[in-house]
């Protein structure tokens, strides 16, 4: 089934999407993302996603691409026209094409450039990699300091990416003086007792809408929540450790490192977190 995607405005088939070469996306890396889970057909934390994107775009000085109404609307029929239950919705926002290549920003009226796609995970809830937890490596963080900002300037991540590939793990976390920042594409956590431990927001890293929710069910289940860094060898001789992102909602990391953290297994807080997330995003999607 050919996928429908959306252009600057306008729906069609995957195969005749185009973007300008000129496009500053494609040249300097000039646009930021949101990506949006979608269980039972409905849309997970869309309110969250979209004023994120408002603070990336603001802190870039790029104009908003078209209302909240429209987003919303162009999301849920990319639902309807690819006939998602379970997935990802992907948009784009570049400051557009200003006909040529420039370091200089184009003229603020410039129209921006927006692309959404939809990508469907059939199993996205019940990932099996969540049964089994995730094995990660730690490299250096070597990204810029704005990682606060969602943008497309993704090299270094995916670079994270495949070195945990090529060492035969699910993920790499950074670390940068010492303490851990976050994974490639995803928060990141330790447990001790009743305790979550996970770094502050701050420019250090991605200020992850999954992450606002769990720790809100966190607290309202009774755990204690503390933002400071820590250290790769805290985190292997934590309790537990986990991930969070809208890919994958919480996901349990059992060995860092080549170390086993805890028993080796998912533990029992990130289980009962990623249940609490799943659970309560279902009632609230729209």
């Amino acid at each position: 089934m050919t996928r429908t995607v959306y252009v600057n405005g306008t729906y069609l088939p995957e195969h005749e999407a185009t973007v300008s070469i000129f496009d500053r996306g494609f040249l300097m890396a000039d646009g930021v993302y949101e990506v949006t889970s979608v269980l039972d057909g409905k849309l997970i934390d869309f309110d969250g996603h979209i004023k994120r994107l408002h603070r990336s775009l603001s802190e870039l000085d790029m104009a908003a691409p078209c209302s909240d109404d429209e987003l919303i609307a162009m999301h849920r029929e990319l639902v309807r026209l690819n006939n998602i239950d379970q997935g990802m919705i992907y948009l784009q926002v570049t400051r557009g094409n200003p006909g040529d290549r420039s370091f200089v920003f184009p003229s603020a009226d410039l129209p921006p450039t927006i692309v959404a796609f939809t990508q469907d995970i059939p199993n996205l809830a019940d990932a099996p990699a969540a049964k089994t937890g995730f094995r990660v490596i730690s490299i250096p963080d070597l990204r810029w300091d704005r990682r606060d900002i969602k943008t497309v300037q993704l090299l270094y991540p995916s670079m994270g990416k495949m070195a945990a590939k090529k060492a035969g793990v699910d993920d790499s976390w950074f670390v940068e003086d010492g303490a851990v920042t976050e994974g490639t594409s995803n928060n990141a956590y330790i447990v001790k007792g009743n305790r979550i431990i996970t770094r502050a927001l701050s420019t250090d890293i991605l200020h992850g809408i999954t992450r606002v929710a769990v720790l809100r069910f966190a607290a309202e289940a009774q755990f204690e929540v503390e933002e400071r860094p820590f250290t790769i060898e805290e985190a292997q001789g934590a309790d537990e450790a986990f991930s969070t992102a809208a890919s994958i909602f919480v996901m349990p990391v059992v060995e860092i490192d080549g170390k086993p953290v805890g028993t080796g297994k998912p533990g029992p807080v990130a289980q009962r977190l990623r249940e609490l997330y799943l659970d309560e995003m279902r009632k609230a999607a729209i």
